[in-house]
């Protein structure tokens, strides 16, 4: 895969994984707000609940950025698409699938 495609499928991946932590984020202040608010009658466990899982959620999506920039380092650093264990060549389907992946389809199911 060429740095070109490589840098554009990254860039997509990030917007896609930026708008959905502000939507996630919006709707953790949204279940916030409506679990405080004294004129509801509703039981306010739901939203906080609710806002629990928009949490774990937002933390997952941060986690996916982290593994995005590490794979914009690799990519200046011209070391993109060579797994970080192995150094082995990941392939570009798996690339274009997950532009992020660090490690080959063989060694992301082997711990390690």
């Amino acid at each position: 895969m060429n740095d070109d495609e490589a840098r554009s499928l990254l860039q997509d991946e990030r917007r896609r994984v930026e708008e959905l932590l502000d939507s996630t984020l919006q709707s953790a202040r949204d279940d916030r707000d409506a679990a405080n608010d004294e004129g509801d009658l509703t039981d306010p466990a739901t939203g906080l609940n609710n806002e629990q899982v928009d949490n774990a959620i937002a933390e997952s999506l941060r986690d996916r950025l982290a593994a995005i920039e590490r794979a914009e380092q690799r990519l200046a650093d011209g070391a993109y698409g060579r797994s970080v264990r192995s150094g082995d060549p990941i392939p570009d389907e798996r690339l274009r699938a997950d532009p992020a992946a660090e490690l080959t389809v063989d060694e992301a199911q082997t711990p390690g």
